[in-house]
Parts: structure tokens; sequence; C-alpha cells
């Protein structure tokens, strides 16, 4: 099992903060909004927001409920009332601080030793709160901070007008896409015994497929909503289908409840719309493939359909600054990906299971330990 770094709780502690500053930018970026009568901007943030908290309060409980199973029924009692309250994140980002600082730097641990050794019982705590946060973030960045981004950017091209409070929520979004994409990836890898450490370089090769990728996708879209509100609504619900329906036939299995995994499956679908997921843990070569050829085809297709059909509108600035950029993240990041996926991505996959065995180091016998979320919830 790897260890939790002094760097990993540095880095626990820079995404609560930017956590927080996202909740700030947002309620600021809404009451100015408010403030000026464009009262449907400021209530679809407002929206964006309520969702995404909603959401993830509702799996943050449920992990809660499967984690302390037996457990004081007062306790889960306290717990959902936190998570009721939207402060679940928080109660969670508490657990992950006390045993993070513990793990990173009050102890010790020692390598091949088996898990019931207190060190290494820390480790994995410390380790299992902060994957548990950066899956829930992994849900707010698609269901908040990605259709933020797309917002914030199509007033912009509609309106041509700037604010400060406007770049401030652009900024926040990368900001918390990009914090979001690197810590879940840096999670998976030490959660996973089969996944290698994620060195500096390949974090940023995997960041900057992600975010390019992302950001020519929502220019994309942003085109199509100039044109039709109508017709960019319809695309997205037709993708969101697309992905529901992949995510039925994988026949998903991370959640206990029915209810609970078609939630997850309707999420999956929502995040499928931005960029590529992985659930099962497979080779995915062809579906990736298969994804953002998909992006490559549509993304070029409003370019021309803009080109041919709205030629008055190729004469604006905007529209040129929106094509270059369009373009030159969208070929920046297939290079990113293919460069990632050559060289920086594991070549083995995890197979979903229940529990697996590992060797304790003190008495070299096999030892049945139960597995996380993460064997049933990936993101590659």
């Amino acid at each position: 099992m790897m260890k939790f770094t002094k760097q990993n709780f540095f880095f626990l502690v820079g995404g609560m903060i930017i956590y927080v500053a996202d909740i700030v930018v947002d309620i600021w970026v809404a009451s100015r909004y408010f403030c000026q009568g464009q009262y449907s901007w400021s209530i679809l943030i407002l929206c964006f927001r309520s969702l995404s908290s909603t959401i993830t309060q509702i799996f943050s409980y449920e992990w809660f409920k499967n984690d302390w199973e037996g457990t004081d029924t007062g306790k889960l009692k306290l717990v959902f009332l936190v998570h009721l309250f939207h402060c679940g994140i928080f109660m969670r980002y508490w657990f992950a601080l006390k045993y993070g600082c513990q793990a990173a730097f009050k102890q010790t641990s020692s390598r091949g030793a088996s898990e019931a050794d207190p060190s290494n019982f820390i480790q994995k705590q410390a380790i299992d709160a902060v994957t548990d946060i950066n899956m829930l973030r992994v849900f707010k960045t698609f269901l908040e901070t990605t259709p933020q981004l797309f917002l914030q950017i199509y007033i912009l091209m509609e309106h041509g007008k700037t604010h400060v409070y406007q770049y401030a929520a652009i900024m926040m979004s990368f900001c918390g896409i990009s914090l979001s994409m690197v810590d879940y990836q840096i999670s998976l890898r030490k959660s996973l015994p089969d996944k290698d450490e994620f060195c500096v370089l390949s974090k940023f090769v995997y960041l900057f497929y992600k975010l390019l990728t992302i950001t020519s996708w929502i220019l994309s879209i942003s085109l199509i909503t100039l044109d039709s509100v109508r017709i960019s609504v319809i695309l997205l619900i037709c993708l969101w289908i697309c992905g529901f329906t992949w995510t039925l036939k994988q026949h998903t299995t991370f959640c206990k409840s029915k209810k609970m995994e078609y939630l997850y499956r309707t999420v999956v679908g929502i995040i499928l719309i931005f960029s590529f997921f992985n659930i099962k843990g497979r080779r995915t070569k062809v579906c990736i493939s298969i994804y953002y050829a998909t992006h490559t085809v549509v993304t070029l297709g409003i370019l021309l359909v803009y080109m041919f059909y709205k030629p008055f509108i190729i004469k604006e600035i905007c529209f040129t600054i929106v094509s270059i950029l369009t373009i030159s993240s969208l070929v920046l990041g297939i290079i990113f990906l293919v460069v990632y996926y050559s060289h920086f991505h594991p070549t083995t996959y995890c197979r979903p299971q229940e529990y697996s065995d590992e060797i304790d180091g003190v008495t070299g016998q096999k030892v049945r330990v139960k597995t996380g979320r993460f064997q049933n919830f990936l993101m590659q």
C-alpha cells in the first residue's frame, strides 16, 4: 500500500480552500447577476450549485451508512442531519484532515507490514477518506463546475461585455476541474494495488489532456447555443441518453441499492457528456477512440455549419478567436491523450471484486481484505 505523504496532505488542504472559494465565487456571481436584473443567469448558477450539492450529499451519506453499518444509530442520525444541511463534505474533510495529519506527520509505515499494523491502518484510513472526497468532487465537477464554465463562456460570447466576477467564475471553474482531475488520479493510483505511482510529468500530461478536450467541447457547445438554445439542449439530452444507455449496458454495480445505482448511472451519463469515463476498469482503447472521434466530428461539423450557413458571423473577431481556440485545444488535447495512453497509462486493469488477497508482512499468510469503492468506480 502506498503512503499518504505530506505533499498529499497539503494538496488536501489546497483542495478544501478551493472548494470553499468556489462556493463564495458562485454566490458572488449569482448576486451580481441578480442585481443587474439577469435573473435567469442567477437562477441557473444557483440551480447548478443546488443540484450538485444535493447529489453529492446523497452519495456521501450512503457511503457513511454503508461504512458504518452495524454501528450506533444515533451517530448515523447525526450524520444524516449534517448532510441534510449540505455540510457532509465538510465532515469528510474533517476526517480526512484528522487521519491525513496523523499519517503524514505522526506515523511511520514499514513496507510489507500488515493492514492490522497501527501505522498502516492510519495510512489506509487517510487514503480512503481522501479518496471518497475526490470521488465526490468528480461528481461536483461535472454537475456544477463544468456547466458553470459553459454558462459563463456562453454569456461572454453572447453579450461581449466582461466583468471581473465573470473572469473570477471562469478561473475558479478551471481551477476546480484541474484540481479535481489530478487529485482523482492520485487517489486512484494510491487506492488500487495494480496502478503505478502518478509522477509529475504524467500529472501534467493527464491534466492537459482532460482540460483541453473539455474546453474544446464546451466552446463547441457554446457556439451551438449562440445559434439556437433549443438545438443545444436537444444535443445535450441526446448525448446524456447515449451515455446513460451505455452505462446500463455495462451493468454497473457501484451502489448497494437499485435506486442509488440508477442515480449513479444518471450522473455517469452527465459526466460522459463532457469527458470519457471508464466505469469497469477494462481496456478502453476502442471506447475512448470512438468517444473522442465523435467529439471531433461534431466539433468540426459545428464550425463548418457556421462557415457555410452563417458566413456573416465569420467576419466577427469573436468567432475567429473562438474557432482558433476550439480547434487548437482539440488538437492539443488529442495529442496529450495519445501521449498519456502511450507512455503513462497503466497497462494493468482492475477487475471489480469485493475482497482481495494480500500477504501479511508478519505471518507471510494471505489475508482477505475488503476492497474500496474504487474497484467499481474508475475514471481514466
